[in-house]
């Protein structure tokens, strides 16, 4: 507990320790729901503003042509800097910037849109030279038509015979016929009437004045206009590419705000003072107790009860070797908190089945070169760097694994000292050969797979005798 006013400070020590996550607040208690309720914060706003980050720095790939390649190369800041406001202020304005020259090409794409549609709205038209607002004289009705591209344009003026009118063939095209009917006032209805039948309709250029091609040359002047306006607002973008670096740390620590306003959420306060519950590892209590007592909070610290067992956030901690398993185990379930860790355990056989299956020193020696060049020169972060840690520990396996077989990319030495000297082909020495020594490599499995069970038996015996199980571990697993 804490007094609400050093919210702020409290949550910003909290995240900079790195060690505490606060836990969803419980108002099913109507005690507690009576006096506090949920905190708030700007976290809406917040992921409005990543969102807006994330689609300048799209833009910035689209229209400045960049490529990031397989590894983003980031530098290194100091926490100063990264918390430092100016920067983020001057990241936020090019994060807007872009964002309204986004807007103004959207804007100008949907107007190139409309320009191009009517474009080739009057494109039919065009060699017709009577202005498209005419509709006609005292006695005499104009009337702009089209019908389906099948219809008998003779036919059609067979029909109208008796009439005063007569029909002009504009244009055609695969779809439609274009056409211009010119009758007498007095029997524009009787004309419409003897049109019907042969799938005629009307066509009308509201507010248009002049020819169609009249128009169609402003419209190519619009579009014009038009295209030089999206490269301009493109050209801003272009110009701001060299801020994406500083877009990207912007990015983080937007998301560090949206972490921070987040557990905002969960506190319970009642304007004069906060509520909070979370969790801590054991071993960074200390620094946590002193936090709290540096804002002269109340705190009380216990080990979860069983009944909280599967409420406990879980932190696998391994060391150089079995931390890259932490993909493969990640990619399944963590493991509950009160049960073992499997990375330490299973990375040995993990590691080594994936060498037997492999078996080559090719292979092997690729997978080393590749885990190391790119973790000394990329530096990936996160579940890619477990990747390429666990591929040069599996890549000396499957090394070691090709000296006892004598592979190194199949046979291709062998293959390729044929070719050159017959009589004398190199021929790598091999403790083994999987082909010829099949029931070598049948038995040797077997016995690796009883290892495994057996190791993984034990484990649960040993986790049943810690918890006083111990008939079940007699009865089970013994």
């Amino acid at each position: 507990m804490a007094l609400a006013e050093c919210r702020e400070d409290l949550l910003g020590g909290l995240q900079h320790l790195g060690c505490v996550e606060i836990s969803e607040p419980n108002l099913s208690d109507p005690a507690w729901s009576a006096l506090l309720r949920r905190g708030s914060s700007s976290l809406a706003q917040t992921r409005t503003e990543i969102a807006d980050a994330h689609t300048a720095l799209a833009a910035i790939k689209q229209y400045a042509k960049v490529k990031d390649g397989l590894f983003i190369q980031r530098r290194q800041v100091s926490e100063q800097e990264f918390l430092d406001p100016t920067g983020k202020e001057q990241a936020k304005a090019v994060s807007q910037k872009i964002g309204g020259a986004l807007r103004e090409i959207s804007r100008l794409q949907g107007d190139e849109a409309r320009l191009t549609a009517r474009r080739q709205a009057l494109t039919p038209w065009a060699s017709l030279d009577m202005p498209l607002e005419l509709e006609g004289t005292a006695h005499a009705r104009f009337r702009l038509m089209v019908c389906p591209s099948g219809t008998d344009i003779g036919a059609v003026r067979i029909a109208l015979a008796d009439v005063a009118a007569e029909l002009y063939e504009v244009s055609a095209d695969k779809q439609q016929t274009y056409v211009l009917l010119l009758c007498h006032r007095a029997e524009e209805e009787t004309a419409q009437e003897l049109l019907r039948p042969f799938n005629f309709s009307a066509v009308a250029f509201p507010g248009t004045t002049g020819t169609a091609a009249e128009n169609m040359d402003a419209l190519d002047q619009s579009l014009a206009d038009n295209k030089k306006a999206q490269e301009a607002a493109a050209a801003a973008i272009v110009q701001d590419a060299k801020s994406r670096d500083v877009l990207r740390m912007y990015l983080d620590q937007l998301r560090a705000e949206a972490e921070k306003d987040a557990s905002a959420e969960r506190l319970l306060t009642d304007g004069t003072i906060l509520f909070f519950e979370g969790w801590a590892p054991a071993e960074s209590l200390r620094e946590v107790e002193k936090l709290l007592q540096s804002m002269d909070c109340a705190w009380e610290a216990e080990d979860p009860a069983p009944e909280e067992i599967h409420d406990v956030p879980v932190r696998l901690k391994n060391n150089w070797l079995t931390k890259p398993l932490n993909m493969v185990t990640e990619m399944y379930s963590l493991p509950a908190y009160n049960n073992v860790d499997p990375n330490p355990l299973m990375a040995p056989f993990f590691i080594l089945f994936y060498g037997i299956m492999m078996a080559d020193m090719g292979y092997g020696l690729i997978m080393m070169l590749a885990s190391v060049v790119v973790l000394t020169k990329k530096k990936p972060k996160g579940g890619m760097a477990h990747f390429f840690g666990l591929l040069g520990l599996c890549g000396v396996s499957t090394f070691i694994m090709g000296i006892l077989t004598g592979g190194f990319f199949g046979d291709f030495l062998t293959q390729i000292s044929t070719l050159i000297n017959p009589d004398n082909p190199i021929t790598l020495p091999a403790l083994f050969t999987p082909l010829n020594d099949t029931m070598m490599i049948l038995v040797g499995a077997m016995c690796l797979g009883a290892v495994q069970i057996i190791t993984g038996m034990a484990i649960s015996f040993y986790k049943k005798l810690r918890d006083g199980q111990v008939m079940d571990a007699i009865w089970e697993e013994l």
